[in-house]
């Protein structure tokens, strides 16, 4: 799962992708339909990347993208998000097994459900992300590589202005008083 440059906008409600960067902030674009891009401000934005949120959990906690995956892995049915606090919770136990049931709030789970509705069919859920295993090529996927060529002959090359005879330096005339 590929969620490299995926964030969430503090005020905002959905997910955007990070297009570029210029003088008053980052330029983001919205991942659902409509495909708005506004301008969020360094100074009074905070933006947080999927990849580096984390839930709650008993012992350690628990990476987002880890729980996204096991959402798509899962046999039984995702819950409506309108569906009551225990059935939330128990699918919850499902996926995420050590979460923190004190700390993890319904309105948590509902927008992590809501943040997996968007990104279920976008092609970078189920692409690799870059720097894991998956993503590099296997051994029997390589090709063998091929013979070198044999080295050029070195040819004289024109003189540069390095190499060139130094021009001289005009000098200006000393002024001289009035």
């Amino acid at each position: 799962m590929n969620l490299r440059g995926i964030v969430s906008v503090s005020g905002r409600p959905g997910l955007f992708k990070l297009i570029g960067q210029n003088k008053a902030g980052y330029v983001l674009e919205s991942l659902d339909a409509q495909k708005l891009k506004i301008v969020a401000n360094l100074s009074n934005t905070k933006l947080a990347s999927l990849e580096d949120i984390t839930i709650y959990g008993e012992d350690d906690e628990l990476k987002l993208v880890d729980v996204l995956a096991n959402i798509a892995a899962t046999k039984t049915a995702v819950p409506d998000l309108k569906a009551d606090g225990n059935a939330l919770r128990s699918f919850f136990n499902e996926v995420a097994p050590n979460h923190d049931q004190e700390k993890v709030y319904a309105s948590d789970m509902k927008k992590i459900l809501t943040w997996y509705n968007l990104l279920k069919d976008m092609p970078l859920f189920t692409e690799a992300a870059p720097g894991t295993e998956e993503a590099a090529p296997k051994v029997e996927d390589k090709v063998e590589a091929k013979p070198k060529a044999a080295p050029k002959a070195k040819t004289a090359k024109a003189p540069t202005a390095k190499t060139a005879a130094p021009a001289k330096k005009a000098t200006m005339p000393a002024k001289r008083g009035a």
